[in-house]
């Protein structure tokens, strides 16, 4: 990090943040403050607009019944009976129509009404009659008694745009009293919330908390409108009468109450945040704006103060990257008697002692390199003589007892065997099997000279091109028998075509041969006897694989798998020759055996082989 940038930090750290802390501090608590001041106003708006609303309402709905009580409403003359409707529609200017009805709510007659421009009443649309006349379900009020009143829901008025609920009176007692529908239009209630809004920054709407529609507000162009979802979905939830909340979706403060007596209706008192908070947000832009200057008048004056440092230090700078980048005779001019003139004599003096030292370690990497190299001959020479002087030892002492104590009873199977096949038509049932003889033991006699040749230098083996498909299956064919007898299960996946490889066919037939006979024993004692055959090819070479899911071979042992005379088998009988003896038949004709194992899951046994 440069000097300035540490020289802005600190005045960061001293002057600006501590300055900064404080002010956003108090000025959060201001806010908080005067947030909590305009929710308290507002629920004294709220809960005062609620009762003025319901006392329009009610001094509405109370004159209806009190001048529905004068009259005899069934005994009365159609002239008498137009009077009272009369009567009824001049009780309230905000009474826009009468209805007459009988008991199952059907219209008795034309509404009373004034269509005049004259009028006080709001106007009326005789169209709308079935609205009136279904918008208070008096089948309900039956049981009631004379002068009763009930509200129904809210609706527009078409004519003139604005919210209107009709009151429902009863004009008798009994079940078949009729009744009286006054529709009673929110125009004097609207202006209502506009004279208490005053010229205040808010707004007041008359909402129905049901269908989150706004019936009136001091705001006209929001008649009618749905209210904000945010603020609908609170409305609805919760049982106080007045209450405060923030609508943080519609950055909103707002303040509600519940009218008296007129179920379903809320006062609603809103504000945005912006406007209710800005003076205290005002306030905070010109601390910011303060700071903002304090901070640049202070980064002037460290840019002076830093910029006398930077040039000196820049040529020392220099030599530093110099010397970074190998150039270890760059020497950096010493200039003054101070601190910087030190550093920079300590920098040539460390150039001087790394150019030496780089001289050196070059030496020394090259007598190293030479070193190490014959060494690595020496070691490599040692280790080939070390492995041929095992096999040799290992091999040699059994060569000899090989030769004559197995060759010999071998050539007498053989001889015996060719001459009972001479004695047999090719029909007889057992000349297959004496075949099958002739074949083992000639395998058994390339399998006693194949041992010979592991420690001897003899001629190369016959390579010519092998379908190591057919290799594969005239092995198994010897030993398919004795693997299922053990309770083997075979697959094979063989490719199609056959691959064509470069082999000795009697050699590969043998390394074959000491897979099976590994596989077969690691799975003598498992539960799981599988094996798989396949044959293919990949990258240019073909391959052969057993795979078996015996008990594997453990990682301490897999370095010897291919010594002679070693095996993991439980059996010692077997003497541990199988893999050396392929090892070395594989190698001979230019290929590798792979191998991947997992105790107790199995081993799979790959070999390579160069296409024919």
């Amino acid at each position: 990090m440069r000097l300035y940038q540490q020289l802005i930090l600190f005045m960061l750290a001293v002057t600006v943040l501590p300055l900064a802390a404080v002010g956003f501090l108090l000025l959060s608590r201001a806010e908080a403050e005067l947030a909590a001041r305009i929710d308290a106003e507002q629920r004294i708006l709220a809960s005062s607009t609620a009762e003025s609303v319901s006392a329009e309402l009610m001094k509405t709905v109370d004159a209806l019944a009190r001048s529905a009580e004068l009259f005899n409403w069934q005994t009365i003359s159609p002239e008498e009976l137009r009077g009272g409707l009369q009567l009824l529609y001049g009780q309230s200017p905000a009474v826009s129509a009468v209805l007459h009805l009988d008991a199952d709510g059907k219209p008795q007659g034309p509404p009373v009404f004034r269509d005049d421009a004259e009028s006080e009443h709001p106007g009326f649309d005789p169209r709308e009659v079935d609205t009136l006349a279904q918008a208070v379900p008096v089948k309900a009020l039956r049981l009631g008694s004379k002068g009763q009143a009930a509200l129904g829901a809210a609706y527009t008025n078409s004519l003139t745009g604005h919210a209107a609920v009709a009151v429902a009176v009863k004009l008798a007692d009994g079940e078949q009293a009729p009744f009286v529908l006054a529709e009673v239009v929110f125009s004097g209630l609207e202006a209502l919330l506009q004279r208490r809004a005053g010229g205040s920054p808010g707004r007041i709407d008359l909402v129905d908390a049901s269908s989150g529609r706004i019936l009136a507000s001091s705001q006209p162009e929001r008649r009618l409108k749905p209210l904000e979802p945010a603020l609908a979905s609170l409305l609805t939830t919760g049982d106080t009468q007045v209450r405060s909340f923030q609508v943080a979706a519609a950055a909103m403060r707002v303040s509600s109450a519940r009218v008296p007596l007129v179920p379903g209706f809320d006062v609603v008192v809103s504000v945005d945040e912006a406007v209710a908070l800005a003076p205290v947000r005002a306030m905070r832009r010109t601390v910011l704006l303060s700071i903002g200057l304090t901070f640049g008048v202070l980064l002037a004056l460290g840019a002076l103060y830093t910029r006398r440092l930077n040039r000196r230090l820049s040529e020392v700078v220099a030599g530093a990257e110099a010397f970074g980048k190998g150039e270890l005779d760059r020497r950096v001019k010493v200039e003054g008697d101070d601190e910087l003139s030190d550093l920079a004599s300590t920098f040539n003096r460390m150039g001087s002692e790394l150019e030496a030292a780089r001289a050196r370690m070059l030496r020394w990497n090259d007598d190293l390199k030479a070193r190490v190299d014959e060494a690595t001959a020496e070691l490599r020479a040692a280790q080939a003589q070390l492995l041929e002087a095992q096999k040799l030892a290992a091999v040699g002492q059994l060569g000899a007892g090989v030769a004559h104590e197995i060759n010999n009873p071998l050539a007498g199977i053989l001889g015996n065997t060719q001459l009972l096949m001479l004695e047999r038509d090719d029909k007889d049932p057992d000349f297959e099997s004496l075949r099958k003889i002739e074949q083992s033991a000639k395998r058994c006699k390339e399998i006693t000279q194949n041992l010979l040749r592991f420690s001897q230098q003899r001629e190369r083996p016959e390579l010519r091109p092998v379908e190591l498909n057919i290799v594969l299956r005239d092995a198994l064919s010897l030993t398919e028998n004795q693997l299922k007898g053990d309770g083997i299960v075979i697959t094979t996946e063989l490719a199609s075509p056959s691959v064509r490889v470069k082999a000795d066919p009697g050699h590969l037939s043998q390394v074959v041969l000491a897979l099976l006979s590994n596989a077969r024993t690691a799975m003598m004692k498992t539960e799981a006897k599988q094996l798989v055959l396949r044959t293919g090819e990949r990258d240019g070479r073909g391959f052969l694989e057993v795979e078996d899911t015996g008990k594997g071979i453990a990682p301490e042992h897999r370095s010897r798998i291919f010594e002679p005379f070693f095996t993991t088998k439980d059996v010692w009988s077997n003497v541990g020759l199988g893999l050396s003896v392929a090892w070395r038949v594989v190698s001979e004709a230019g290929g590798t055996i792979d191998v991947r194992t997992e105790v107790g899951q199995g081993a799979c046994f790959t070999v390579w082989l160069p296409k024919a």
